[in-house]
């Protein structure tokens, strides 16, 4: 499993890896490759897997909306949290059929309880 946190707001990005870092040693679960970018170039340049990514809305360049719908045109199952400030892009995510749009600041707990449904359904699209 690959998770990417894609954010311009590189002190963001790293307090998110601590959590989800947190997150899989407190489940005492294989802790997956966790990668960071800054651009939603960047991200749609990636190689690998794009099972689960954590994507920012407002950035320069390719905004999240852009990129998360490039994803799920490249991959249907990819797993799509986006996280902002502005609420104003809900309908603009849904479109793509974001799976959780969680509002900054981060709340760990939040991230744990989400993390858990993610991973559930992570595990169901590898078997089916």
């Amino acid at each position: 499993m690959r998770i990417l946190i894609c954010d311009d707001d590189t002190g963001f990005s790293r307090q998110l890896r601590e959590i989800l870092i947190t997150f899989f040693r407190e489940n005492s679960l294989k802790l997956p490759e966790i990668i960071i970018y800054d651009s939603g170039e960047e991200l749609l340049k990636d190689p690998g897997s794009k099972d689960i990514v954590f994507l920012d809305i407002e950035m320069p360049g390719m905004n999240g909306i852009c990129a998360g719908n490039e994803l799920k045109k490249q991959n249907e199952n990819t797993i799509i949290f986006v996280i902002t400030s502005y609420s104003q892009y809900l309908d603009d995510a849904m479109r793509f059929h974001v799976f959780r749009y969680l509002s900054k600041p981060l709340e760990e707990q939040r991230i744990f309880r989400n993390m858990k449904d993610a991973l559930a359904l992570y595990n169901s699209s590898i078997v089916s």
